[in-house]
């Protein structure tokens, strides 16, 4: 059964009832020259559109062992191999003067953590060149959402919240807000957090995974509903974004393999990326016993 998300309830009965009584006071009233019958009718129709935006409906969760679902419907935009090449600078790093200034994207030290795959902060990614893979590699693959998909964002795991942080770009309140299907939309407005796996699902206890919430041109709204230290299940609801937007996840490149289609494959089937459903299509499966 379809349900609504977590703040739906609110505008969708609002907007229904202010249209259902709208009409009534063009039948039963006046009609102002259909004026009030007009209003009446975009009501409902505004309705209608909420509604759908804030739609959640249950899925069927895979029960496979090690596999990661994708935390977002829409389609791969692609399926790329990466490898930090930088990170946010701590304070006595900032105040060292020894990171690099990006006019948008903020202060970066030059040097990746020492242990890039548990996502103890925002890291530079690179595309690995062909030949040059090494054991702190990843897979990210990212998800684009238009108006139209279901917005709520699921667990890719059994996992514990580890990490979660809200980030804009240099020097502003809120944004940048570019497109969400262009690649430069990964420094949009943001909320990165880290699922850190129980042991549950088939998978090592402590493995990370980092997942991307990412704004986009209309997309202004990233709403998590789940905090540091939260246990959740693999499907389960942890947020979601209010509009056009984007989802990215990476996981590590030794343990998984990417078993979907982005846009930039080209794929005859899948020509702007496979479909993919939150909580319900398997993005990863484990290419080694965990």
């Amino acid at each position: 059964m379809s349900l609504l998300a977590p703040g739906g309830k609110t505008p969708v009965y609002a907007t229904a009832l202010m249209g259902i009584a709208t009409l009534c006071v063009a039948v039963f009233v006046h009609p102002l020259g259909h004026l009030v019958t007009l209003v009446g009718v975009l009501l409902l129709v505004l309705s209608t559109f909420l509604a759908n935006f804030f739609r959640d409906p249950d899925r069927v969760i895979p029960k496979d062992e090690g596999v990661l679902v994708a935390s977002a419907d829409g389609h791969v935009m692609f399926v790329v191999r990466e490898r930090a090449i930088g990170r946010r600078p701590s304070k006595a790093e900032m105040e060292s003067g020894e990171m690099e200034s990006d006019e948008h994207t903020g202060e970066w030290l030059a040097k990746a953590l020492d242990a890039p795959l548990s996502f103890a902060t925002e890291q530079r990614w690179e595309r690995v060149p062909a030949g040059e893979e090494g054991a702190d590699d990843v897979w990210r693959i990212a998800v684009f959402m238009s108006p139209l998909d279901v917005h709520v964002n699921r667990a890719p795991l059994a996992s514990t919240i580890t990490h979660m942080e809200h980030r804009t770009g240099k020097g502003r309140q809120r944004g940048p807000f570019l497109p969400a299907f262009r690649k430069e939309s990964e420094f949009n407005e943001r909320v990165r957090t880290v699922f850190s796996a129980n042991g549950k699902g088939g998978h090592r206890k402590g493995m990370d995974i980092e997942v991307t919430q990412i704004s986009g041109a209309l997309a202004r709204t990233i709403v998590p509903w789940s905090q540091i230290g939260m246990d959740l299940r693999r499907g389960q609801r942890y947020g979601m974004i209010r509009l056009g937007s984007r989802v990215d996840t990476r996981a590590p490149a030794a343990r998984f393999t990417p078993v979907v289609v982005g846009a930039e494959a080209k794929d005859e089937d899948s020509p702007k990326g496979e479909y993919v459903y939150a909580g319900k299509t398997i993005l990863f499966s484990s290419s080694r016993p965990e």
